[in-house]
């Protein structure tokens, strides 16, 4: 072939030039595209376990109910030892270091040293009782008040009364050791029977907490994953087709992490109500049996930020019970 009979654009021995415009367009992906899959996916698992719950409403509210029972009976024995705790002033009282001074100790010097013991660090309330105000109070306790006018002079010293800061044996021992030091000082008596008393009290309190709450997060994981197990039986026929025609098990899992999380929901709300209601309840009899002993005390009911970490809590615990429940059955459902 000739120069001339060539394709234009071409010359013998030189490669034919291409268009600039030829180049083959890359590909382009939007990555809103799997951001809206994975959105969609999640939606769409919440909508099913929503609609499954609904067509059985009477064992939806039983099971959550069930559930918020287990949650509020170690919540509401928190809530009273907390409530308990709140007296403290009167356990505190029995826990107090009477510091007895001197019989020739002045008032101005015992007001001086009650100002030197409440500047220390352990000591939350100081209480000066003189002589005078000793005595009436043994007439009155006591019930010798004939007797002991007879006496010709008081024999009683002055007190300084300290309230410590904390119910602890090793910081009261020191600070008893701080307060007989002191010029003045005749004697430092406290009552350590009490404070043992009181601190065998709170630690039962708290492991008899500790080991309820086990015990009953152990049974709302056994709850949940037994409604799980009863839901995953119900749609096995179901399940075994989405995995025959690729389904993944991420897939077959979330509409049963949304029941589990959804039934927590349920069940920290019942639990939160069971709560307000039954201390509300016992409120009444506690404020009447204040009354009585001229004290205004009241229970604490459930604070706002208590109860979004009940409910926090019910659901992590529904989910994790359906996430258990759904990875032990899921193996069993592999299509044949």
């Amino acid at each position: 072939m000739s120069a001339k009979e060539l394709p234009r654009g071409e010359v013998q021995g030189e490669k034919p030039q291409r268009p600039k415009h030829s180049k083959p367009a890359k590909p382009t992906r939007d990555w809103r595209s799997p951001l809206h899959a994975y959105f969609e996916a999640h939606r769409t698992g919440l909508r099913d376990s929503l609609w499954r719950m609904a067509r059985q409403p009477i064992g939806s509210f039983l099971t959550c109910l069930v559930m918020g029972i287990a949650l509020a009976l170690p919540m509401g024995v928190s809530l009273l030892l907390s409530n308990v705790e709140r007296l403290g002033g009167s356990w505190q009282r029995a826990a107090q270091i009477s510091v007895f001074l001197d019989l020739n100790i002045q008032e101005e010097q015992g007001k001086q040293l009650q100002e030197q013991i409440t500047a220390l660090p352990d000591v939350v309330n100081v209480r000066w009782i003189g002589r005078d105000e000793a005595l009436q109070e043994l007439q009155q306790q006591a019930g010798l008040g004939e007797a002991l006018k007879e006496l010709p002079e008081n024999p009683l010293p002055s007190v300084i009364s300290v309230t410590p800061r904390e119910i602890d044996k090793g910081r009261l021992d020191m600070l008893r050791s701080q307060l007989a030091e002191l010029p003045g000082v005749q004697q430092v008596q406290l009552d350590m029977q009490w404070v043992e008393r009181l601190t065998a009290i709170l630690k039962l309190g708290e492991r008899f907490v500790f080991g309820l709450t086990v015990i009953l997060i152990v049974a709302l994981l056994l709850v949940i994953g037994n409604t799980i197990r009863l839901a995953i039986e119900n749609r096995r026929t179901e399940i075994e087709v989405i995995k025959l025609v690729g389904g993944t098990d991420g897939y077959v899992r979330r509409p049963f992490l949304y029941m589990g999380a959804l039934y927590g929901v349920g069940a920290g709300v019942a639990a939160w109500g069971l709560l307000a209601f039954g201390l509300d309840w016992l409120n009444e009899a506690v404020i009447d049996l204040a009354g009585l002993y001229g004290s205004d005390f009241a229970l604490a009911g459930v604070s706002f930020d208590e109860g979004m970490q009940l409910l926090i809590g019910a659901i992590l615990l529904g989910y994790i019970g359906a996430w258990l429940a759904v990875a032990r059955h899921l193996r069993e459902l592999a299509p044949r």
